[in-house]
């Protein structure tokens, strides 16, 4: 059962990117990513207080928001913050367009979220038991993020700064990344911390990833593999926030501010979890690269639909392998196990996952080479 205590609060925009921008930005540049940063260090005060109370009550997340089966509810926080949370009801399931974008946005991308975990892997809802999604949009003032917060999703609207006005809505894989932590968040609670919280993130980006090309229809090998294509603002140049392709491409500055992202174990960023901001956490944005890759190397390799065989895989292993400290290498050798289990020892499959984290260099022997 999780419960409030283990409440992850993750954000689509890696705090390495709001700083670039903040530091090397145009003055209208910087001030959306200093806007940002602001907010979000203030709502994560905020939802430690109210997670501390609903302890104290011994609530659960369930206990909060029970309900069967696909139930989404769409509300507008009408540029309020976490104390105004959810805000005023705007759609409810079943309930016909409401005429603002973001509220219908929210909605469509939650219900194609619902239905890729439903048809592909038999899950009902976040939890597995039919959880209501609840989402709030039109959070804070032009703010350049999106989140799960532990029980529920938020949506900025963007400033066109760093994301393009209405983008978060829009964007199916950066709304199934979000709602992705939920699922993580009620299975391997992974801890938002250095690789764990790495491993949090890559799986968020994995399935966004696949959530989308299942909508479209579209195999491994006709994929993009970027994550938020289409996002960026005026700020950045570039194509998306991350590439599972080509980890370190997807974005840069015009200050020389860039992708950070490694595809290789030797290129691992070491940073503290201190509660700097810059260091991400020890870094789960950055080296989420790393893992992304070996998602990435696997599927091409499988080929087909991925989320056929190498999703189902990683699916298995969140869902049922995996432990709140697990590690890169846990992880990997995880995959390798469930591969061999559900496709046969030594098969096609377990070869290609076992290569794909010897590749990215998780795991030992295989071709010593980058992306």
């Amino acid at each position: 059962m999780t419960t409030f205590d283990s409440m992850p609060q993750c954000c689509i925009a890696p705090p390495d990117l709001l700083e670039a921008v903040a530091g090397q930005g145009t003055p209208e540049e910087r001030e959306a990513a200093l806007r940002t940063l602001a907010t979000s260090e203030t709502a994560r005060a905020q939802r430690a207080s109210f997670a501390g109370v609903l302890r104290q009550l011994s609530l659960t997340v369930a206990d909060v928001a029970p309900a069967p089966g696909m139930v989404r509810t769409v509300y507008d926080v009408e540029n309020g913050g976490d104390f105004d949370l959810p805000g005023r009801k705007r759609r409810g399931e079943g309930d016909g367009p409401s005429g603002d974008a973001a509220v219908d946005d929210a909605y469509d991308g939650a219900g194609v979220t619902y239905d890729f975990y439903r048809k592909v892997f038999g899950r009902d809802s976040i939890d597995g038991r039919g959880l209501e999604i609840v989402s709030s949009v039109h959070y804070g003032t032009d703010y350049d993020n999106a989140a799960w917060i532990g029980f529920q999703m938020i949506y900025g609207d963007g400033s066109g700064q760093i994301f393009t006005k209405g983008s978060l809505t829009r964007a199916v894989d950066i709304v199934a990344h979000e709602l992705t932590h939920g699922v993580t968040q009620f299975t391997a609670n992974l801890v938002y911390s250095k690789q764990p919280g790495a491993l949090n993130e890559s799986f968020s980006d994995v399935f966004g990833s696949l959530a989308k090309q299942y909508g479209r229809g579209q195999t491994a090998d006709r994929a993009d593999w970027l994550i938020g294509d289409g996002i960026l603002g005026s700020a950045l140049r570039g194509t998306a926030l991350r590439s599972m392709k080509a980890p370190g491409t997807a974005w840069s500055t015009p200050g020389g501010g860039r992708d950070r992202q490694p595809g290789h174990m030797r290129d691992y960023v070491n940073l503290p979890d201190d509660g700097d901001p810059a260091n991400d956490h020890g870094g789960v944005h950055i080296n989420s690269g790393i893992p992304n890759h070996a998602f990435y190397l696997a599927a091409t390799a499988i080929g087909g639909n991925a989320w056929e065989r190498a999703g189902r895989v990683w699916y298995v292993t969140l869902t049922e392998r995996l432990r709140p400290r697990s590690d890169f290498r846990e992880a990997a050798e995880a995959t390798v196990e469930v591969a061999g289990e559900l496709f046969g020892a030594e098969g096609e499959e377990q070869r290609k996952v076992r290569a794909a984290w010897q590749q990215v260099g998780v795991l030992p022997g295989g071709a010593d080479h980058d992306r």
